[in-house]
């Protein structure tokens, strides 16, 4: 009880204190509503596009979720695509670069 009576001081590094509320207002960057930005839900391509089977031979296709700076499969949630068909998509991008369609690495800079 008796701390609570106490001023708490921050220290003094920089020559002031530091108190209230952030300049920009806090997450929202100074906005009203707190809001930056809105972000749309993600939908998965294949079941909009009502794609059953993803072929290892459409390269064009499965380049789309393979990153150009180190070859890595896009994981679901930068994608959108739904578990079932994310599963299916990497067994194919693996089926096209063991038959030299997908590139295992990325392209050296």
């Amino acid at each position: 009880m008796a701390d609570e009576n106490r001023p708490t001081h921050a220290p003094s590094g920089d020559g002031g204190e530091r108190r209230g509320p952030r300049p920009g207002g806090g997450p929202g960057g100074g906005r009203e509503g707190g809001r930056k930005y809105f972000r749309r839900k993600k939908v998965c391509k294949f079941c909009v596009e009502k794609i059953d089977a993803i072929d290892y031979k459409d390269y064009r296709l499965l380049g789309q979720f393979v990153s150009i700076e180190s070859g890595k499969i896009v994981p679901r949630r930068l994608t959108g695509v739904c578990t079932p068909h994310q599963r299916r998509l990497s067994l194919a991008i693996k089926q096209a670069r063991n038959i030299a369609l997908l590139p295992f690495a990325g392209r050296a800079s």
